[in-house]
């Protein structure tokens, strides 16, 4: 099998640490408690697993709030821990990721408590401040404020794009930039394989421009004037401290500007991010036609500059896309198989392994500024009444948590966790799922269909999302490999799938 690197090869699960798994008992989870997991991971084919912030935090915004990037929020538990986490992942073979906040910190970090505190000190220049605010940005996450407060021991204005507890960091100044590289080098050097980039494409900002009304009524403000070419010079000096570790240490930008042409920039010349999410299935209905012109769009823009695609159906900030796509367990099978089979690097959140939808969050119980809580409801380990959580978790759990839990489905040949660990294993042994080329087969409306190939190896790829039996020529004839029907389906298919099916067949 051909080698490529491994954040082109393998499948990404991301932890949401407050909710996967809590070892000292007080309802939130921590890194011991993934510790305590890893079996769990490497059973289920996970080789690369990406941490939400654990960095020290008042967590106004659950630690994209930053006070301390070179520490763990107690919490959390300590740097030793992390060291022992990333040892152990080490020992397994799996890599870890870390997610990393550039564009800016707490207002409790000291570079801004220094910052504040007059306009001529040291760091006086390490965030944006102005004497009045330089435009009519709003910021996400306070109901169309601006993105402007006044500092009154400063006596001036600071921007922050979200929070007023988060205050945007001033990359324009150079000692920000340099300081930013320590940070990465603290990690790089305690052996982290890579980082998921928080906003990185706020790090270079068009301050003089003016949102248009239009671009905020639908809900954009400021994107136009975010997407600069400064940012693109800045992402070669981190790409840079990347590239002088030893080990292929890799990053991937969270690039939300929903345009593909866009993003696709993110990659540079090969000496910008290794890999930029995309976030097109986030925004997409459920349907065979729609998901196909996605799936075009983002590789007619990427494969031309030889930029290696993303796909993302779930995480910490949208609902969860069972939910999103209707709620039915046939879709998030169906989805299963379109995630795990597309030419490019997968990314999972915790917990879609096992269907779940968003948890029923009560009102007094709601603590996110976004209103995403319900996504980031605790992962159900086991049936009993407490799912594997020694104390009450900090948020209710998902429904059905009896069934839908980890030891449960683990015992269920016929779940869809079970699904997911064949589909990575699936992946794992064919070259053509892991890097071999994707061809579009015209299928009509109802089908999402799609030839890999790698050397000789072909696998045809079919998801009926109607709900009548479909024919696909392509598949006649074919070695099943995995339907979603389960396994008393012939081992050799007839071309016909069933209603809400989908079919992974080799070719002759």
């Amino acid at each position: 099998m051909e080698q490529v690197p491994w954040w082109q090869s393998a499948v990404v699960y991301q932890i949401y640490p407050r909710s996967f798994a809590d070892a000292d008992g007080d309802g939130v989870g921590d890194l011991q408690g993934i510790r305590s997991r890893l079996d769990y991971l490497q059973w289920l084919g996970v080789e690369v697993i990406w941490l939400s912030p654990v960095f020290r935090s008042p967590m106004a915004d659950f630690g994209y709030d930053v006070s301390d990037f070179c520490d763990i929020d107690p919490i959390f538990g300590t740097l030793a821990d992390m060291d022992e986490l990333i040892a152990d992942c080490h020992a397994r073979g799996m890599r870890l990721m870390l997610d990393w906040v550039p564009n800016h910190t707490s207002d409790q970090h000291p570079w801004f408590h220094e910052s504040r505190s007059n306009r001529t000190n040291p760091k006086a220049d390490w965030y944006v401040w102005r004497d009045e605010p330089a435009n009519n940005w709003l910021c996400s996450f306070t109901n169309g404020a601006s993105a402007w407060d006044f500092d009154e021991r400063r006596g001036q204005w600071y921007l922050h794009c979200f929070l007023p507890q988060q205050p945007d960091l001033n990359w324009d100044n150079p000692d920000v930039e340099l300081a930013m590289h320590d940070t990465l080098r603290f990690w790089l050097d305690r052996g982290v394989d890579g980082f998921r980039m928080d906003v990185v494409h706020l790090i270079g900002k068009q301050l003089d421009q003016d949102d248009a009304p239009g671009a905020i009524k639908r809900g954009y403000p400021h994107v136009p004037f975010n997407d600069v070419p400064v940012t693109h010079e800045r992402l070669r000096g981190i790409r840079k401290v990347l590239d002088s570790y030893n080990g292929d240490r890799a990053s991937v930008g969270e690039v939300y500007l929903l345009d593909e042409a866009k993003m696709a920039a993110y990659y540079g010349d090969h000496d910008e991010l290794h890999l930029s999410f995309n976030f097109s299935f986030l925004w997409a209905t459920w349907d065979a036609a729609g998901l196909r012109a996605k799936i075009s769009n983002t590789l007619g823009h990427l494969e031309p500059l030889g930029a290696w695609p993303t796909w993302v159906l779930s995480n910490h900030d949208v609902p969860r896309h069972r939910q999103r796509y209707g709620g039915s367990e046939h879709v998030a099978r169906l989805a299963a198989v379109m995630l795990l089979t597309l030419r490019g690097t997968p990314f999972l959140f915790q917990g879609e392994e096992l269907g779940l939808v968003d948890a029923v969050v009560p009102e007094a119980q709601r603590l996110d500024p976004g209103g995403r809580d319900g996504c980031r409801a605790p992962l159900p380990w086991t049936p009993d009444a407490a799912h594997g959580w020694p104390g009450t978790p900090w948020l209710p759990f998902a429904p059905e948590p009896d069934v839908r839990n980890v030891a449960s489905m683990q015992r269920d040949p016929a779940s869809i966790l079970h699904l997911y660990r064949d589909l990575l294993g699936l992946r794992r042994g064919h070259a053509a799922l892991q890097s071999g080329t994707l061809e579009m087969l015209e299928t009509g409306d109802h089908v999402l269909a799609y030839r890999r190939c790698a050397g000789s190896q072909r696998i045809v790829v079919a998801i009926n999302m109607g709900h009548e039996p479909l024919a696909v020529s392509a598949l006649a004839g074919a070695t099943l490999l995995i339907s979603t029907a389960g396994a008393t389906t012939p081992a050799t298919t007839t071309g016909i799938i069933a209603a809400q099916e989908a079919v992974v067949a080799l070719l002759a």
